[in-house]
């Protein structure tokens, strides 16, 4: 008897689901392959993952479809009617809150403070990004000023914006002087105006700092992101993950499956331990094996980071040194989210706060103010009139967010509040404090160890590009005794050029992982597309 080629897919995630549910459902490789998936959880999603807290529906992993024109998750959720839902959900209205702009010890800034340095702020990023910026002369000589020194090298995003803030600086001619507000100066409020622009874009790329994120790969990312508006899922972004996997039969994906090592043959050499003469052996956590054709890797960044490590072996043999470059030159962040509960006895509605903090090691800075708090940028209610408030962290401040108690978070956004909220008219002269909390622990979790991959200072879109080519290579394939192809496949986010770091590129990866095995064996590759 012939036996079929086993494909494993290595994570139940948003690419390992979207290449099984291809291989699945295209005509005749049912019949062709013994496919699995083999999950380290007991979930399926990965970095998606929709849950509850007081009674309100949040996403703890992926939250927008970036952009619906072209979007192949929009599709999805949109002819499976997920997009709406009657129960109150994250974002489910977007932003409809104007935001306020309140600074340490409960300074509610004018907007003719505010708008100018947010201003330049997002005329700068635009520049970065290709995109279309204010034409007066204001902005294009800071425009100037802040280009002409940017033209050769390894260019960081963090880098352009400082320099343009100090031509910002440089630009103002003000005609007298402006005093600032409590122990703030003008110019003081101006830098932490700006660096809590900064920290929003950090949450957005995942780099801890914007100095490590690439200035090119940035304008390159942004031409590829899909028109349209941005959206959240009514029904939960878990419900399209749902329906990859609502085809597959049950069986297919075996959870509690952690692979912790993977043998395959970059020779041409018989191997007698690898079962059934297959090329490739998985090594799990429980002590089990499985022998396979092909392995479609889809584990995060993080996890191949973790993985080539001195004295980790996650691959035997290991790696090419090229993947192995390509895999530690490019970023990879810790993004968190922190839902907080408004005391239940409290009925005002909590406003959008935009906050503005002096720098953690600031002699005005105020000492009830933790310092894992000084580097988040907002603090809003999930949806209009919910007593569900969210903040974001990013790097070093998330992975420290993730070892705190309940009680010490809780506490430390409770002071927070009370110090913006000391003269704010928003607050009604009174403190809101928290009663419960729920936090993310994207860094901490084995399966994960972050969020998503960016690309840093040093690195390129090449890199991803190579970490996409399977094993073994061409120059393998080239000897004289004959050596299985296609053994190890790798998708997930970090493998795709211009999707990176979102659903879509894991989405498209998965799909072309998919195809490049049914090419292989000749099979139909345009269902699905």
């Amino acid at each position: 008897m012939i036996k079929k080629p086993r494909v494993v897919i290595i994570g139940a995630g948003m690419a390992g689901l979207t290449a099984a549910h291809k291989l699945y459902a295209s005509p005749n490789s049912n019949q062709l392959f013994d496919l699995s998936i083999v999950e380290g959880g007991y979930r399926i999603g990965g970095r998606v993952k929709s849950s509850e807290f007081c009674g309100d529906r949040i996403e703890l992993g992926a939250t927008w479809i970036h952009g619906i024109e072209g979007s192949p998750i929009y599709k999805i959720a949109q002819q499976s009617n997920f997009l709406h839902s009657h129960r109150p959900s994250e974002l489910m209205n977007g932003f409809t809150q104007k935001p306020i702009t309140v600074a340490e010890g409960g300074h509610e800034l004018n907007p003719s403070l505010v708008e100018p340095v947010s201003r330049i702020f997002q005329n700068l990023l635009n520049f970065i990004q290709g995109e279309a910026v204010d034409e007066d002369e204001f902005t294009s000589q800071v425009l100037r000023n802040c280009n002409s020194k940017f033209r050769n090298g390894n260019v960081s995003v963090g880098s352009f914006l400082r320099q343009g803030l100090e031509a910002y600086w440089g630009v103002v001619k003000d005609c007298e002087e402006v005093k600032g507000v409590g122990n703030w100066s003008k110019r003081l409020l101006e830098e932490a105006i700006f660096a809590m622009h900064e920290n929003k874009q950090r949450s957005i790329s995942s780099a801890d700092d914007l100095c490590s994120l690439d200035y090119n790969a940035e304008r390159d990312y942004n031409q590829n992101v899909f028109s349209g508006e941005e959206i959240t899922i009514g029904g939960g972004y878990s419900s399209v993950i749902e329906c990859l996997a609502s085809v597959l039969p049950v069986g297919m994906i075996q959870l509690g499956k952690k692979v912790e090592k993977i043998e395959w043959r970059s020779d041409g050499l018989e191997r007698a331990h690898v079962d059934d003469d297959r090329p490739v052996k998985l090594h799990f956590g429980d002590g089990s094996t499985m022998a396979a054709d092909h392995v479609i890797v889809t584990v995060s960044l993080g996890v191949l980071k973790h993985g080539i490590g001195q004295n980790r072996g996650m691959f035997n043999p290991p790696l090419p040194s090229s993947k192995v470059q390509a895999i530690s030159r490019l970023g990879f962040g810790v993004v968190n989210k922190v839902f907080l509960q408004v005391q239940r006895n409290d009925s005002r509605k909590f406003p959008f706060f935009q906050m503005v903090f002096h720098k953690p090691d600031s002699e005005m800075r105020s000492p009830e103010i933790p310092h894992w708090i000084r580097k988040t940028s907002f603090l809003y209610p999930i949806y209009d009139d919910s007593r569900v408030v969210l903040s974001w962290f990013t790097g070093k401040e998330a992975v420290e967010l993730e070892s705190l108690s309940k009680e010490e978070i809780i506490n430390g956004f409770s002071a927070t509040a009370s110090n913006l909220c000391n003269r704010s008219e928003n607050s009604g002269g009174k403190e809101f404090k928290f009663e419960k909390v729920m936090r993310t622990k994207w860094g901490s979790d084995p399966l994960f160890l972050g969020s998503y991959s960016y690309i840093a200072v040093g690195s390129s879109g090449d890199d991803m590009d190579t970490l996409a080519e399977p094993l073994p290579g061409n120059s393998n394939l080239d000897s004289s005794i004959p050596i299985p192809p296609l053994q190890i496949m790798f998708a997930g986010e970090a493998t795709h050029r211009t999707h990176y770091s979102n659903t879509h590129g894991a989405y498209f990866s998965g799909l072309r992982e998919a195809d490049r095995l049914l090419k292989h064996y000749e099979l139909d590759i345009k269902l699905y597309h």
